[in-house]
């Protein structure tokens, strides 16, 4: 978010020179109509405020320069609390439709210097020719801004067509002032300007570059080859184009633009097109300054202008005649670590355009690795612009998901090429359909290059595991969300989430699945071609799709596709689907965290759900359940122990299944007989439905245990994955301080572990690269190998030490990075205190962070408490600790031992560590404290020690969150009561 800006007054230069000769009564007179515009206050700009002689004489649209740096100041609010704003347009998020952009000619200026970089607010100026269309008359214009400040406002036209000549005519500017609740700048005119016809808006402005942060224009400091360097690059999206430059900031305003950027000559400048040509230009000071132009780019919303002002190097890449360069870090580039990134850029574009039949319409594509950008990637036509962690591959990177994770990142942003830069949607409210389909065909494209990870394993782990965690009936929102629910930026803000990414990718999904591929790719082409360079709402892809669905005669649909997908893009949650395998009757309803029987439901509407269904070992017809209860006789089931159905097959839907007693019995028997003739997908769903349905008491638990049983056959360490995060949480058992449950878990798992640690042993030890192609299992090895060693498997244990050791002779060979953290943590939980000094000097030479967050946990394993209590009191004391990152406190807490030595010390220390961590990280403490408390003695006993350390409000804060995990930890408690009874009758 931006800061509370400034606003003031701006005359252009007519009207200042006539002010210039005024008298004194004038100017108070000036001053007191200032009122009649209430919110919008406004500064008269000085001469000492002018980055132009008086004189300057404005040429539009040719070339000028600055005569004097602009200063640097920022223009005062007028407040007043007796003043009520006057109501009027500026009062509305959305612009009003007296104007349509048609071109920018936009320069800017930033005064970044390779010399000069340790200045404390860098500036920019800019100058922007904006031409536009009148559709409706109007002597009042609004155009975005943000924190800039304008010396030169001017309206030229009405535009003779297609030229531009000396006897156009000026449009007296009267006023120029700021609407800041809604981030415009309002043009107060002399006379209303002509509909249908076009004007030129001139602006002279300057602004401030973003010290910290991702937003606009804004400042990266860094080091290379051992230097400090800094460069400049832009972010606009989703509102921050007029933080910028003055502009019509909305997606559906799509303009071409011309851009110039104003640089050092020991930088290069990118934008959106190619580099059309540079000049040189000299300032007041005699510095020289490179002067790049581009062309002309295709029409674009103002969120996709990008501009990147560095001293990077690139590697380049050719595809289909068009060029790939990936820059970065001079280091970064020498050694490689881009390569990757540029080899498989190329690739994922020319898929796409086979794919769509589309091609590519830039004739560049620049990608840049920032040293730091907040918003991970971006995907500006012909400059995408990504975090350089989101890039890099290492040596040491080999071996873990980064390949994958890389992959995912750049098929993403280029599949916003098509989805978000081709076609965009009219209004932020459907931003779903940029980001959910960008992101559905990220999974498409990380299948093709990993053709051994089917594409469903891909979408649960990467899409459909998260955002079931997340959403639910009561509090989850609508991927579509109405315009009527907007009322400020934030609201836009706050659209760039888990529903518009994951759930938006989860509809894409669905909608392949029960259209077929060929009929969906069909209807985006048809889609894709007729809103190129435009815009378009969810209802015109619903359109298209209908219109694929009707010339064909082998899909037949429930309803429109505009009503079954309404069905689930109006509404948030999604449903459960119940089926009774007694009668053969599907009954859906809304799903519920932790269902209560005196719950208040909310009223929902009904989903129309398409399920695909499988009954002994055969794949069936889908079927729709279109109202909340409808009986499918084939899906009845006789008592036969071969008998068995199982909805949602091979993951096509966006819900949670549930069966009656008799179902769930059913599939049970059958894993226990023959797992593979369930297929591999729906095994790891049965088991991740039946724990989440039994978490949230649509089951008992003991119907999620008893799908376990079977577990010892089980070869997939996917479906070994899904069954570990649900039996072993730690957190859990820690926390109520069951230690039933742990002996009688061990004896339960170690009995079933043995074929499949066997395998994946034998891998660790001989050929982990093996992995490389299924990169999902090599990120399940992590969690499969803690499990191993916290059972206390002898062979995991000794495998820990031998690596470990191995790691101690010689620091330079690497562990095998999956297991690395788990290695780690156990070789000091058994080790020596020589062992944990050995990591101790490791940490406290380290500067890369994610190095240092992997040993603070592993050093947080040992199990002395004085050795943990030391590792505390280093924290709070020695410089090279204080990274709020790496709160050593919190890492110490989350082990068994260490949770009441973590207790015992901040209680200790409160004073101390508040101090060093600062109030931020309050509410972390407290659930520090929290790991021990179930019983209202121990609130009690906190609250007394909270009464002597906290204000009153930080108390109440305190209090509610400790009561919040009392009432968390009882439940846990309970669960856990039962899981503990289930295996001491199945051990």
């Amino acid at each position: 978010m931006s800061p509370p800006f400034s606003s003031g007054v701006y005359v252009s230069r007519g009207v200042a020179l006539l002010l210039a000769g005024l008298t004194a009564v004038l100017l108070l007179v000036l001053v007191a109509l200032a009122a009649l515009y209430g919110s919008c206050a406004r500064v008269q700009p000085s001469e000492q405020d002018s980055p132009l002689e008086e004189d300057h004489e404005w040429s539009p649209p040719g070339g000028w320069e600055w005569e004097q740096p602009i200063p640097s100041y920022e223009p005062t609010v007028e407040t007043s609390q007796d003043l009520q704003p006057p109501s009027g347009p500026w009062d509305h998020l959305r612009l009003p439709l007296w104007l349509v952009p048609l071109h920018y000619d936009l320069e800017l200026w930033p005064r970044l210097r390779p010399d000069n970089l340790s200045t404390p607010s860098l500036t920019f100026t800019g100058r922007v020719n904006i031409t536009v269309r009148c559709t409706v008359a109007t002597s009042r214009l609004l155009l975005h801004s943000v924190s800039l400040n304008y010396k030169q406002v001017e309206v030229w036209g009405p535009l003779a067509p297609d030229t531009r000549n000396a006897t156009v005519g000026r449009v007296p500017v009267e006023n120029v002032r700021f609407a800041p609740d809604m981030q415009y700048v309002v043009l107060d005119l002399g006379q209303s300007l002509e509909p249908g016809s076009s004007y030129e808006l001139n602006f002279d402005f300057s602004g401030r570059v973003l010290q910290e942060g991702s937003e606009g224009i804004f400042l990266n400091l860094y080091t290379d080859e051992d230097e400090l360097r800094a460069l400049i690059a832009t972010q606009m999206e989703p509102t921050f184009a007029r933080l910028v430059f003055p502009c019509f900031d909305e997606p559906a305003l799509k303009a071409t633009f011309n851009i110039t950027i104003i640089h050092h000559p020991g930088y290069v400048a990118l934008s959106n097109m190619p580099q059309l040509g540079q000049s040189e230009r000299t300032d007041v000071n005699g510095s020289r300054w490179n002067v790049t132009t581009f062309h002309t780019t295709p029409r674009m919303p103002t969120y996709l202008v990008a501009l990147v002002v560095c001293d990077f190097d690139h590697v380049s890449r050719t595809e289909r005649g068009k060029e790939i360069r990936v820059w970065g870090r001079k280091e970064d580039i020498a050694n490689g670590y881009l390569d990757f990134a540029a080899n498989i850029t190329g690739p994922v574009f020319s898929i796409l355009e086979d794919l769509f039949n589309i091609s590519y319409p830039l004739p560049k594509t620049d990608i840049i690795a920032l040293p730091a950008f907040f918003n991970g990637a971006m995907e500006n036509w012909g400059l995408l612009i990504f975090d350089e962690e989101s890039l890099l591959l290492e040596p040491e990177d080999e071996l873990t998901g980064k390949r994958a994770t890389i992959l995912s990142i750049i098929s993403h942003e280029v599949g916003h090429q098509w989805f978000g830069n081709l076609v965009t949607m009219s209004w932020w409210n459907n931003v779903w359909l940029n980001e959910g389909f960008a992101s559905y065909f990220e999974l498409e494209l990380t299948n093709y290059f990993y053709p051994k990870v089917p594409t469903n394993m891909i979408f649960y782990f990467t899409v459909l595991h998260g955002i079931l965690r997340e959403d639910h009936a009561l509090e989850s929102r609508a991927v579509s969300t109405p315009v009527g629910n907007f009322t400020d930026t934030r609201d836009i803000k706050k659209l760039f989430n888990l529903y518009t990414y994951e759930k938006g990718a989860c509809m894409a999904w669905m909608l392949a699945n029960f259209l077929s591929q060929p009929l969906f790719v069909n209807a985006l082409k048809s889609y894709l071609e007729t809103f190129s360079y435009s815009n378009a709402e969810q209802d015109d892809l619903w359109r298209h799709i209908q219109m694929a669905v009707d010339e064909q005669s082998i899909i037949h649909l429930p309803a429109t596709v505009k009503g079954i997908m309404d069905s689930w893009t109006h509404q948030g949650g999604f449903p459960v689907i119940t089926l009774n395998v007694s009668t053969g009757v599907v009954k859906q309803e809304p799903f519920y965290l932790e269902k209560g029987e005196n719950q208040t439901l909310l009223s929902h509407n009904t989903w129309i759900v398409p399920i695909s269904w499988m009954k002994n070992g055969i794949t069936q017809p889908s079927v729709w359940l279109d109202k909340s209860s409808m009986m499918f006789p084939g899906m009845k089931l006789s008592d036969s122990d071969s008998d068995w159905v199982i909805l949602n097959f091979n993951l096509t839907g966006y819900y949670r299944v549930n069966y009656d007693e008799l179902g769930w019995k059913k599939l049970k028997q059958q894993l226990e007989k023959d797992p593979k003739a369930i297929p591999v997908i729906n095994r790891l769903k049965l088991v991740s439905d039946a724990f989440a349905l039994s978490k949230n008491n649509y089951i008992e638990i003991e119907t999620a245990l008893d799908l376990t049983k079977y577990i010892a056959e089980e070869d997939e360490i996917l479906v070994w994955f899904e069954v570990l995060v649900n039996l072993v949480n730690r957190k859990v058992i820690y926390d109520v301080n069951n230690y039933a449950f742990y002996p009688l878990l061990k004896k339960y798992l170690l009995k079933r572990f043995n074929s499949i640690w066997n395998t994946y042993a034998a891998i660790i030890r001989e050929n982990v690269a093996s992995l490389q192609d299924n990169y999902l299992s090599l990120l399940s090895l992590e969690k499969f190998f803690e499990t191993a060693c916290w059972l206390g498997l002898e062979d995991c244990l000794q495998l820990s030490r031998e690596l470990f050791r191995k790691w101690m002779a010689h620091p330079e060979t690497a562990m095998p990075p999956p297991i690395e953290k788990v290695v780690l943590c156990n070789a000091i939980a058994l080790g020596s205190d020589k062992d944990w000094d050995f990591l101790f000097n490791l940490y406290i030479n380290k500067t890369d962070e994610e190095d240092m967050t992997h040993l603070v946990h592993a050093l947080s394993c040992s199990r002395d408490p004085w050795v943990l209590t030391r590792f505390m009191e280093y924290s709070i004391t020695v410089v090279p600790f204080h990274f709020n990152e790496t709160n050593i406190i919190e890492s110490v807490a989350a082990s068994e031992v260490g949770r009441y030595v973590a207790k015992d010390f901040l209680m200790d220390n409160w004073v101390a560590v508040t101090e060093w961590y600062g109030p931020l990280w309050l509410d972390d403490l407290v659930c520090v404290l929290g790991k021990t408390v179930s019983t209202d003695k121990q609130v009690t006993e906190l609250q007394r020690f909270f009464s002597t350390v906290l204000k009153e409000q930080e108390r109440i804060e305190a209090h509610a969150r400790l009561q919040a995990i009392k009432m968390e930890n009882l439940k846990n408690k309970k669960r856990i009561a039962r899981v503990v009874e289930w295996l001491r009758k199945n051990t």
